[in-house]
């Protein structure tokens, strides 16, 4: 049930995220495709995860993530990772101008790798090749001004 109510939350913040950027305009075009892709991107995402989440069947004589190991159905855990989850993305915002879009990008995915299972290694070499090819990605297919922060030079 928790995953469905997610799922809910998920397309209504992707449908305000996509009403919000539809007006993106910038005062002077510097860029090909304009201010309004990213978000709009991420809205499409995080539209198309919340429908899944909706939609997609659940297992039969499987307990939720949530109630797994408590007979009142709260998992002591949840909290913690939405408050990990929440304090690595702050982080990642403050920091993104300083480190670049790169190491901020990297540094973030290590702790959400952890919160969904990963091993150190796995977090730190998915976040190193996340922060790299986006990078890339963004910066010079898509023509998107990124900072490169501590790495201004390499990339």
């Amino acid at each position: 049930m928790q995953d469905r109510i997610l799922g809910a939350i998920a397309v209504l913040v992707a449908i305000a995220m996509a009403v919000g950027a539809r007006d993106y305009v910038a005062p002077i075009a510097y860029e090909p495709i304009g201010p309004r892709a990213v978000p709009m991107l991420l809205a499409v995402l995080i539209g198309l995860i919340g429908l899944w989440l909706l939609l997609r069947p659940t297992p039969s004589g499987t307990a939720s993530v949530a109630s797994v190991g408590h007979g009142d159905g709260a998992s002591p855990i949840l909290p913690l990772r939405v408050v990990v989850a929440t304090l690595a993305i702050v982080v990642y915002a403050l920091l993104f101008e300083f480190l670049g879009f790169t190491l901020a990008t990297a540094l973030m995915t290590v702790p959400i790798a952890r919160l969904f299972g990963g091993s150190w290694k796995q977090g730190v070499i998915t976040g190193l090749a996340m922060g790299v090819v986006l990078y890339l990605v963004f910066d010079r297919l898509l023509d998107v001004v990124l900072p490169a922060g501590l790495l201004k030079g390499l990339l």
